[in-house]
């Protein structure tokens, strides 16, 4: 059985829109692009580079493939996550594109819930929910997250995309792995543990 895993950067508020720079998403008017490299660190880097190492395969909406297909073809050689990302298997969820021509893409047919609950079935090892907001919004809803790999900067930017949006359901979490980087943020494991529960004082 496949491993859903959702990896992605947030700001201290849990904002996940357009970490890499300023013009990646500027939707709704959205002005603070580029937040998470001011923020960044070597342990970010080597935990990032981490998951993705142990990451059979990649799982993108529309917008977060293209971004990733108009890039990493034509990125630096030399960078050491050029050629994987490239030669990862690459799963696209969208309702728009009629082909994906980015090597080792494939484009899911159908219904993206049973295509998801299809692939998650399967032995493909660790697959990761990279950015794609819209689409982890519907994996969430309908419990096929296995995993959370986050990245959280000490950034507040209050407005924009947030990963854990209004009308998330309510889950427990069991923490795997939580650190502190020297930068600050905070690097965090997390797996689903049912329904919270609750208590008083």
């Amino acid at each position: 059985m496949s491993k859903i895993i959702v990896c992605t950067f947030l700001t201290l508020d849990g904002v996940m829109q357009a970490p890499g720079g300023s013009d990646e998403d500027v939707e709704d008017g959205f002005q603070h692009g580029g937040w998470q490299k001011p923020t960044d660190d070597e342990e970010v880097g080597a935990a990032i580079a981490g998951w993705y190492e142990r990451s059979e395969g990649m799982l993108l909406g529309r917008k977060t493939y293209d971004l990733f297909a108009s890039y990493w073809p034509n990125a630096d050689p030399g960078s050491p996550f050029t050629e994987r990302m490239n030669s990862m298997r690459k799963y696209v969820a969208s309702r728009t594109l009629k082909s994906v021509e980015w090597r080792n893409s494939t484009l899911l047919e159908g219904d993206v819930v049973d295509a998801v609950r299809k692939l998650r079935s399967s032995d493909g090892g660790e697959i990761n929910v990279v950015g794609s907001g819209d689409l982890a919004q519907t994996l969430m809803r309908n419990n096929l997250v296995d995993e959370y790999r986050l990245t959280i900067h000490p950034v507040i930017i209050g407005t924009g995309k947030r990963l854990f949006a209004d009308g998330a359901i309510p889950t427990a979490l069991e923490p795997v792995s939580v650190s502190t980087t020297k930068g600050g943020t905070v690097v965090g494991v997390y797996r689903p543990n049912g329904e919270p529960s609750y208590d008083s004082y």
